[in-house]
């Protein structure tokens, strides 16, 4: 197999999460071939596109910042409790999301096991310090990060008042732009359905994503 074919194979392996045994039949060669070309290309498409991530401190640059966690799901290995996410009642990878007020990436961090709480994946990246929380809103998951801006919470045994609702109001209507960044984030179907190759694949797999999403971007 040519490196443009394994290349598109890859590519295409990565954007919709395709079995292999069918991209061995669109591709006309055998399942076998299929699985060592992505083996031997997602490393090489990662490390090409690397230069192309941007630095978070550039990034983040004059703008008002959104995070939010987001679980990247794989199948359950036995062995690897740490990756069953109570919150989401599943098993899979968190990665912390930060995005602009239009919507648009500004920075995928590496993956945490799925049981890894928002705030404390948040506090393990050191986005806590590179981030400017007085310019940052996150959702109730961030509550208690000095500085965010986050929900109200609803004192115990009380209502809320109608100023505070109006409040959490205004904070759920700007975070629905990171809403906006997940959802571009998993229009590469490898990170929105079960993660089907070896676990420790994974990393080298969202390295190379990760470049392909902003490279595409810059592309657009």
């Amino acid at each position: 197999m040519s490196f443009y074919r394994a290349v598109a194979v890859t590519v295409a392996y990565i954007r919709q999460n395709i079995v292999q045994e069918v991209l061995a039949e669109i591709f006309n060669t055998s399942q076998s071939s299929i699985s060592r070309a992505i083996t031997a290309t997602t490393p090489v498409i990662a490390a090409a596109l690397q230069v192309g991530v941007p630095d978070l401190a550039e990034a983040i640059r004059g703008e008002v910042t959104l995070v939010d966690g987001s679980l990247l799901p794989c199948w359950s290995w036995r062995k690897h409790p740490e990756l069953y996410s109570g919150k989401h009642h599943t098993t899979g990878h968190n990665v912390q999301v930060v995005a602009s007020l239009d919507g648009r990436v500004l920075h995928i961090s590496d993956p945490l096991p799925g049981k890894t709480h928002d705030i404390t994946a948040l506090r393990q990246h050191g986005l806590d310090t590179a981030l400017d929380l007085s310019n940052t809103i996150a959702d109730k998951g961030y509550q208690g990060l000095p500085g965010a801006v986050t929900p109200i919470k609803k004192p115990p045994g009380e209502k809320l008042h109608d100023h505070h609702r109006a409040t959490n109001h205004d904070i759920n209507s700007l975070r629905a732009a990171v809403e906006l960044a997940n959802a571009h984030i998993k229009n590469w179907k490898i990170l929105h359905t079960d993660y089907r190759r070896p676990l420790k694949t994974f990393r080298e797999t969202l390295d190379a994503v990760r470049g392909l999403i902003f490279f595409t971007m810059d592309s657009e």
